[in-house]
């Protein structure tokens, strides 16, 4: 099987990574790709938004999948596309796709199909959007409507600050607050059936201690040692086969990657938000620890008969990854800041989220997310240490990483936290 992957970011790169390594799968096509992918996959260079281009390269390479990464062209209808020119797509279609595409139709669906979720009120104006958040009090939470890469949501106990965010967007959806340590969940289904795999955390702020504005995320981990026994099945039960069955009702059935993004709540999970695609950087621990074909479960998703996949497991272990971003991100990062990356031992492997080579063939950054450090270990305690170890050892002048991921701290007061 030949399986083309579309985007040029950590969990597309993680994703591809993990495809090769099917046994069923005889070659790797990335689009872009970057120069960790080029070890393994053939890199090329088309517009990812284009539909018609994506179409046209997947015909020339032979692909028997294609499978798409990022949310832009999931929202744009690029596996609509594709789907037409009859070739399997992973990834949903334009009208399921507003499940991440629109904070207000994910709420409507949520609503109608009875999901545990924080309530909510979708805004159009500032008086609207004042009034919300005096419904619902500090901490504010005001979420962008549409696709914002993952920088559209606003957690803040300055009211000044919440309004203002709203008074940037078209359309805002201001929530309560849920207080309770949050986890992501990724489903893939082929709109009926649904597969879940190993749940993970991640860290979305820039600084140490949860400190500083939202990222597209700075590192994450799996399994969760504190998570209630039961909590998946009744994430299955309450959140994911309700909304799937809303989505057929509705006529867009959603088939692809759900992301579950769920707060622990002390009334139980409840929904932040969804994705339609795979979330970054739980993907590049979640994948490691997958114990399956992943090209195979893919392309089953893709074609309707998940149902027939034999179970897909968890492997033993943990899995840490800590994010080396480049100086000014998430704002201006430097870009063309040379990397040198020592020899990886059997333990770590190293994603490339933002890179480049220069006239000379050096090793750079191209990015704000640039390499994405990944440790396998006997327990989390391992894995992180051999993370950082690795960490310690990368000549990246200009880059910066978070040094409490999966901290034993932290790890505790989640614990604690959930009694």
């Amino acid at each position: 099987m030949t399986v083309l992957v579309l985007g040029g970011g950590g969990r597309e790169n993680a994703l591809a990574l993990a495809i090769s390594h099917d046994p069923a799968v005889n070659a790797v096509h990335a689009a872009p790709g970057n120069p960790g992918t080029a070890g393994f996959a053939t890199n090329h260079s088309v517009d990812i938004n284009d539909g018609a281009a994506v179409t046209a390269l997947a015909r020339e390479i032979g692909a028997h999948l294609v499978v798409i990464g990022p949310e832009a062209p999931l929202v744009g209808g690029v596996a609509d596309v594709v789907r037409q020119a009859g070739i399997a797509c992973f990834g949903p279609s334009r009208g399921a796709a507003q499940l991440e595409g629109s904070k207000a139709f994910a709420k409507s669906v949520m609503a109608a199909a009875g999901v545990p979720t924080a309530r909510f009120r979708a805004c159009r104006s500032i008086a609207q959007a004042a009034a919300a958040l005096d419904e619902f009090g500090a901490p504010y939470v005001v979420k962008a409507d549409g696709l914002a890469a993952g920088k559209g949501v606003v957690v803040t106990n300055d009211r000044e600050a919440a309004l203002a965010h709203a008074a940037q967007c078209e359309r805002v959806v201001i929530e309560e607050y849920l207080d309770g340590p949050e986890m992501s969940l990724f489903v893939v289904t082929d709109g009926t059936a649904a597969v879940p795999l190993m749940p993970a955390q991640d860290f979305k702020r820039v600084g140490e201690g949860d400190e500083g504005p939202n990222t597209g995320g700075m590192g994450s981990y799996a399994p969760l040692p504190w998570l209630p026994e039961g909590t998946v099945d009744t994430v299955m039960e309450q959140v994911v086969h309700p909304t799937l069955a809303r989505m057929r009702t509705l006529d867009i059935p959603f088939a692809g990657l759900l992301y579950v993004g769920l707060a622990l709540t002390s009334a139980g999970p409840r929904v932040v938000e969804f994705n339609a695609r795979f979330g970054d950087p739980e993907t590049e621990v979640v994948l490691p620890l997958s114990d399956g074909p992943m090209g195979q479960l893919l392309y089953a998703a893709a074609t309707g008969h998940l149902d027939e996949m034999p179970s897909f497991g968890r492997l033993p272990g943990a899995c840490v990854c800590v994010v080396m971003a480049s100086d000014g991100y998430p704002g201006s990062p430097k870009k063309g800041c040379p990397i040198v990356l020592p020899p990886e031992p059997e333990s770590v492997h190293v994603i490339h989220a933002g890179t480049a080579l220069d006239d000379k063939g050096q090793l750079v950054s191209a990015g704000g997310r640039v390499l994405v450090v990944v440790a396998r270990g006997d327990d989390l305690e391992q894995a992180r240490a051999r993370a950082y170890a690795y960490i310690d050892e990368v000549d990246f002048a200009d880059g910066f990483c978070r040094r409490d991921i999966a901290s034993p701290d932290r790890l505790k007061m989640i614990s604690a936290r959930l009694g």
